[in-house]
């Protein structure tokens, strides 16, 4: 599936490829998250931290009528408040989403499948 936007010249499709991407770059780029999990991890066999090339397996995106509802699948680092991260990475998530592909995030939910100890 892919979003469609209008515009005055013709449509512009996203696909859910280019929107992972987006969402993923959003989501890494926040002080406490470590990096992506993968929403499967027993079907996918991962228990490591997912790579960027890899952003799709820990996102999930699902077309609404006037929108997308994102799942992201994090890992955090220890010590850092959960609840601010994830608040932290829904509102980046939103911001990204509007600001660089027009795309309105109706939800964006956040599931935490880990905590990593960072060696000093």
């Amino acid at each position: 599936m892919a979003v469609k936007i209008q515009t005055k010249n013709g449509t512009v499709d996203v696909s859910n490829d280019v929107i992972a991407t987006v969402v993923g770059g959003a989501a890494t780029d926040n002080y406490g998250v470590v990096g992506m999990a993968s929403k499967n991890q027993i079907r996918d066999n991962l228990n490591e931290i997912l790579r960027k090339e890899n952003y799709a397996k820990g996102i999930v995106v699902r077309q609404q009528d006037n929108g997308v509802a994102i799942d992201v699948y994090i890992v955090v680092s220890y010590g850092t408040k959960i609840s601010e991260v994830s608040k932290n990475v829904q509102s980046k998530v939103k911001y990204n989403l509007e600001s660089m592909l027009g795309v309105s995030a109706n939800s964006v939910n956040v599931f935490v499948q880990g905590v990593k100890v960072l060696e000093a």
